[in-house]
């Protein structure tokens, strides 16, 4: 197999996390930029990392980058890369496009520019002057910034939050890439207890379970790179099998769920089902001001409800006081909560240990991180 420049792109934020995952995984040649990693990898690593990164959004593969401030220098800059080493003769590419800080700010423009290149280039090796686009999906991306043209082909297809598991959504769901990115954030371990007093649609606590069992995130959901004939279906069946091998299902865990809203429960106990979660996860109608989590050195990791989920400041409030009252009483518990609300500190009653700017969405928040003790070895 040969090896290819790919690059996985995360939010704002989560970039050392992704690098770390990526490490982990046994890819340390690695390039940390704003918003991805590049690294190196073969048609078996774009399998791999498609399935089991858990704060990634999307694995691209890297055609090529060039100075591009005229529409010329994009087209020619395009048209020399080699598309059709990937792109076959009835696959569909359409373009996405993005430009920041760049002579070539109309995305439109840059978009058909990149397209009709890629075309002039596929005529030359298919000897045809029309192709039907009717095969696989290879989705192009021309990224310009500061007048560089970066070219990619998207492996992933769908986010690659989108494990396939969430059917049902509260009204501000917590997105699966940075539920796994709190408790990756955390000092949690699959020993510990686990509680989510704002469970919402249940994300925390299934992406806690799927990492205390071992179980790669995109285990069970398909790709646009699945159907492309360079990688090849073997390949993508090798990867799963080997995902299968490595699962933990054996653990024990002890996660609990509660929520004020029943609808929300409801959501979650769909999600749980789905997800083949039903005996590791207990989920419960409960006000945050009753919760009495069970166990020595947990960890409470949560998204308290702002927003579209909640009516008032004042109950945001009333909210924040109630989980810190409740924390004080849990002496060897850690604490995780990511909000967007700056007097979180005071509300809650101390100062975070540590502090993580991070983004929900469009929404900035601020990762709230309080360190209990850690469990006696």
């Amino acid at each position: 197999m040969s090896k290819y420049e790919l690059i996985a792109t995360t939010p704002m934020g989560l970039e050392a996390v992704l690098a770390r995952e990526l490490k982990n995984l046994g890819y340390h040649d690695q390039l940390v930029e704003n918003g991805r990693v590049t690294f190196y990898g073969t048609e078996k690593d774009i399998c791999i990392t498609n399935m089991w990164l858990r704060t990634a959004g999307r694995i691209l593969i890297k055609m090529g980058e060039f100075e591009a401030r005229t529409f010329e220098q994009l087209f020619e800059g395009t048209k020399a890369l080699a598309w059709p080493d990937w792109i076959p003769e009835d696959g569909e590419f359409p373009v996405d496009g993005r430009s920041h800080k760049s002579q070539l700010s109309s995305v439109p423009a840059c978009q058909g520019i990149v397209k009709k290149a890629i075309v002039e280039k596929m005529k030359e090796r298919y000897n045809t002057e029309w192709f039907q686009e009717t095969g696989a999906r290879y989705v192009a991306e021309v990224t310009l910034l500061n007048d560089i043209a970066t070219l990619t082909l998207d492996t992933t297809g769908a986010g690659l939050h989108k494990r396939g598991y969430r059917i049902e959504t509260t009204e501000a769901p917590l997105r699966e890439s940075l539920a796994a990115a709190m408790i990756l954030l955390s000092r949690w371990r699959p020993e510990r207890p686990l509680y989510d007093p704002f469970c919402g649609s249940g994300t925390i606590l299934i992406e806690a379970a799927l990492i205390g069992f071992n179980i790669a995130p995109g285990l069970h959901r398909s790709y646009n790179s699945e159907a492309w004939s360079r990688i090849g279906p073997a390949i993508w069946e090798e990867a799963r099998e080997e995902a299968f091998d490595l699962m933990k299902e054996d653990t024990p865990l002890n996660l609990v769920g509660t929520d004020i809203d029943r609808g929300a429960i409801q959501t979650a106990l769909a999600n749980v089902r789905n997800a083949g979660l039903s005996k590791e996860i207990k989920l419960d109608v409960m006000p945050v001001s009753d919760i009495r989590p069970d166990g020595d050195y947990g960890c409470i990791i949560t998204n308290p409800p702002y927003g579209e989920r909640i009516g008032t400041e004042t109950e945001v409030e009333r909210l924040t006081q109630q989980l810190g009252q409740i924390s004080k009483q849990l002496n060897n518990w850690s604490h995780f909560i990511i909000t967007p609300d700056k007097t979180f500190e005071t509300r809650f009653g101390r100062k975070a240990d540590k502090k993580r700017k991070l983004f929900n969405g469009q929404i900035e928040c601020t990762y709230y991180q309080y360190f209990g003790p850690l469990p006696p070895r």
